[in-house]
């Protein structure tokens, strides 16, 4: 069954920025969430100054055990480089609103 839904997902989709929180933690530029076309939300995202330039983190949980986090959302690297524009579109924003979404 898993499967099945596996292939049949559309190879396009429309998200957009739901909230954005933005100061200086560190590294750290802002977190943000963001929500599907289908009403799906993903929360814990974050928009990080690196050695190499911005990149996405994405929501993690801590392995009690190791004290290592664990990333909790994957996406292959497509997906990541336009969350990339996203957020850095809305960090750039006074104010998020309907006009900072992506469709591909």
């Amino acid at each position: 069954m898993i499967f099945y839904l596996l292939d049949n997902l559309k190879k396009e989709w429309n998200v957009k920025i739901e909230r954005i929180n933005k100061g200086s933690w560190g590294k750290v530029r802002a977190f943000f969430d963001i929500r599907t076309e289908e009403g799906i939300v993903v929360k814990g995202f974050s928009l990080v100054e690196g050695i190499n330039g911005q990149f996405v983190g994405f929501p993690s949980k801590k392995n009690e055990q190791s004290g290592e986090y664990m990333p909790t959302v994957w996406a292959d690297e497509p997906i990541r480089a336009e969350l990339l524009q996203l957020a850095t579109r809305a960090y750039g924003q006074d104010a998020v609103d309907s006009s900072v979404s992506s469709s591909t």
